[in-house]
């Protein structure tokens, strides 16, 4: 398919490509991607373990399903997950594990045929690319004087995608009729919630296997107007920032935008979108990060994120032995620091005292003591008596890392 690719294809179309989907070795990666990546069992129940011990059988009856035109997904088992930093919920459609994989194989497929054509200015959900990419490119612009930005929040972006829209843009591409059917068959999968079970008319399934790359899609021929009118954008999935030297030249991308975006069947969000002045007080947030007069730090629903999951691990009845609370939050620290470690100094120091005072809580729980951990606590337990026990420290891990840079 890459040689196809580079060498072009009739028509620029694809014709007959089921094949590849349904081919042995491409369910078999797509079966180790969906094993990799875990999850929970769909409507069938079948976990990932369950579909494992059986897992070649399976592979060889999804063979022959798709290649004789026999295969039906099951429907979507809707669950309720929190927004980070919020008291909210949105909603994650998990597909059955066999069709996890026939999404992935799917995915495997038309994957590089539109990766071909996507724009640099797009980092989310895509091959060699990521939020730190977006969040370099945002920091080179506003550096390079492009301090005027238009922070765009598309109201509900997935659940408003236009299927008609989107299936066209898929047959710019793609003619074989089957896999076409395929994928609808994935867009008008059935949603269980609890009892309740319906079927959508619009939207992409969050959840789905095949959801990010049509998403990108939906959106790339915003990428290629705003692109060709000169803009400077960075986008990440549905969230999107325009980075301007002039209020007027904002103003006018903005205007750009809502026209682009009508075209899609698309609204910006009447209270969301907004244009700022990055050199002024109030910034605007993008990737986690929160970008102001020339800083960069954690944006306060990534930090109420992370402060929410350590108190999960850091109960002050935990019986779990001090040792062991300690590596679990380690695993945790490590990881969110390797993406925020860009961050001003002072959100580590301020969280490293925040994380120790729990830890305290939980000793002084233990020693008899009630209330958070303070006054003579400090001297009990010294910042030196967590690091001699492994605790991993943001502060230091900082300069480390500010003094490697």
């Amino acid at each position: 398919m890459l040689a196809a690719l580079e060498n072009g294809v009739k028509g620029g179309k694809w014709y007959s490509l089921m094949d590849k989907v349904y081919d042995p070795q491409n369910l078999e990666a797509a079966w180790k991607k969906v094993r990799r990546n875990h999850g929970a069992a769909g409507v069938d129940r079948q976990s990932i373990e369950k579909f494992g011990r059986r897992a070649e059988q399976y592979l060889r009856e999804l063979h022959q399903a798709l290649q004789e035109g026999r295969y039906q997904p099951l429907p979507v088992l809707r669950k309720w997950i929190e927004k980070p930093g919020t008291t909210k919920l949105r909603p994650l459609g998990i597909p059955a594990v066999k069709d996890r994989v026939v999404q992935t194989a799917l995915r495997n497929v038309l994957e590089p045929i539109f990766e071909n054509e996507f724009r640099d200015i797009s980092h989310g959900f895509r091959p060699g690319r990521s939020a730190k990419d977006g969040l370099r490119e945002v920091w080179r612009l506003l550096a390079a004087g492009y301090v005027w930005v238009v922070d765009a929040d598309i109201q509900s972006y997935f659940d408003t995608i236009v299927w008609d829209i989107l299936l066209h843009d898929v047959k710019e591409r793609v003619t074989d009729g089957r896999v076409l059917a395929l994928l609808e068959s994935y867009l008008t999968q059935d949603v269980m919630d609890g009892m309740k079970r319906w079927t959508p008319t619009k939207g992409t399934p969050q959840g789905a296997v095949v959801s990010p790359l049509l998403a990108n899609l939906y959106l790339h021929a915003v990428d290629q107007a705003l692109e060709a009118a000169g803009l400077r954008v960075v986008r990440y999935a549905d969230d999107l920032v325009i980075l301007c030297r002039s209020e007027r030249e904002a103003r006018q991308a903005l205007a750009r935008l809502r026209e682009e975006m009508a075209k899609r069947k698309l609204t910006l969000h009447p209270e969301k979108t907004r244009l700022v002045n990055a050199t002024k007080r109030g910034g605007f947030d993008f990737l986690g990060y929160h970008f102001e007069r020339g800083y960069r730090w954690v944006r306060e629903k990534s930090l109420q994120s992370l402060k929410d999951r350590i108190r999960r691990k850091t109960k002050r009845t935990n019986g779990t032995s001090l040792s062991c609370i300690i590596a679990d939050l380690n695993r945790t620290l490590r990881g969110w620091f390797a993406y925020f470690k860009h961050s001003h100094c002072w959100t580590f120091e301020r969280l490293d005292r925040w994380i120790r005072m729990r830890l305290r809580s939980i000793l002084r729980k233990r020693a008899g003591g009630r209330g958070r951990g303070r006054g003579r606590d400090h001297q009990r337990w010294p910042n030196a008596f967590f690091v001699a026990h492994g605790l991993f420290t943001l502060a230091t891990a900082y300069e480390a890392a500010r003094q490697s840079r």
